[in-house]
């Protein structure tokens, strides 16, 4: 039998958590309560990459054992408290989406079985123009943590030079995640734009450790920057974020001078909250961070001008002006 329904103070308002001893993490031996309360004990520090985004729930209402499913339309049934955001996807499709502002929501999530918190890159008065640009470091096969660790040293120097600073987490996997706070004056055609200039300078001066090859059979055994993170709808676990792995690892934000030691599951949901009391807060200035991409995006003008094709876009975008064929080298005939 299901033990009863608590209150999980989270703030000034209380949560109802139902089922509260509903084991989400079988190995780890993590309950939903225990994933409400983490929520609640991080607090404000938990809740800055998420406050006034929209964000997108992947729910695993039955354990991580079970199907899990992403949901971007907010639940009919809720708290009248919930905020909502406004949300248009790439074919033109709009919802509401959870606009988190105050912890309390990131704990009602929980309620609900969300284990990962996938934020936009916009705020909810400003959906239009991204404030973040998100270098999503993700390692092939044969390559691993040590590979993204090496890529992301080598992508805070490039950002230096062009005037941003970037901001490391462990994805919570394999890989790192460098958030670029920017101010929200370009467009998410624009943001993709200097997320590609900078994953092919990445490669160009890396080129046997960094690839910006979109296509899989093209990667080798080097370590992907995911310029396509930066289009509209597509979203990053946001920092301090659960994963669904058996240790339940957190995509825990560090300082650059952790990087050489930083290991992807030194952070979980049962230690997350000591971590932070002991270590710090290694993301507190980056809401005081935001600068210009117009470095970066003077790259893109360069590879354009030398015949560069646009990098392809996901499937489920429109063909978009100066893209490079949206096939597979493999499958191509000799037709242009």
């Amino acid at each position: 039998m299901a033990a009863a329904a608590i209150e999980v103070q989270a703030g000034d308002r209380a949560v109802r958590v139902s089922s509260p001893d509903r084991i989400l993490w079988p190995q780890a031996g993590i309950t939903k309560g225990d994933l409400a309360r983490y929520w609640a004990d991080l607090g404000e520090v938990g809740l800055r990459g998420y406050r006034s985004r929209p964000v997108h729930l992947h729910r695993f209402p039955k354990g991580i054992d079970a199907d899990g499913f992403f949901q971007k339309r907010i639940p009919s049934q809720r708290p009248d408290w919930i905020h909502r955001a406004h949300i248009v996807g790439p074919n033109g499709t709009s919802s509401d989406a959870l606009c988190p502002t105050d912890v309390a929501h990131l704990v009602w999530g929980a309620q609900m079985g969300t284990i990962e918190f996938h934020p936009w890159p916009t705020r909810s008065w400003e959906p239009e123009h991204p404030d973040e640009l998100r270098i999503d470091l993700d390692p092939s096969p044969g390559t691993g943590f040590d590979e993204a660790r090496q890529a992301a040293g080598l992508t805070r120097e490039v950002l230096t030079e062009v005037g941003l600073t970037g901001w490391p987490k462990t994805s919570g996997k394999r890989g790192i995640h460098v958030l670029v706070r920017i101010t929200p004056s370009w467009d998410f055609v624009q943001v993709r734009a200097a997320a590609v200039a900078l994953a092919r300078e990445l490669e160009r001066r890396a080129p046997k450790l960094v690839t910006a090859a979109w296509w899989k059979e093209e990667r080798g055994e080097r370590v992907f920057v995911d310029f396509n993170q930066n289009c509209r709808d597509r979203t990053l676990c946001g920092a301090w974020s659960p994963r669904p792995t058996p240790t339940a690892t957190v995509s825990a934000p560090f300082r650059w001078a952790d990087l050489e030691h930083v290991e992807p599951g030194d952070v979980t949901v049962a230690n997350g909250v000591r971590h932070l009391a002991s270590t710090g807060d290694a993301h507190g200035g980056i809401d005081d961070a935001a600068a210009s991409i117009d470095g970066l995006l003077e790259w893109a003008d360069r590879d354009e001008a030398n015949g560069i094709p646009d990098a392809p876009w996901p499937p489920t975008f429109p063909k978009m002006p100066g893209e490079a064929r949206r096939v597979a080298p493999s499958r191509r005939t000799s037709q242009p």
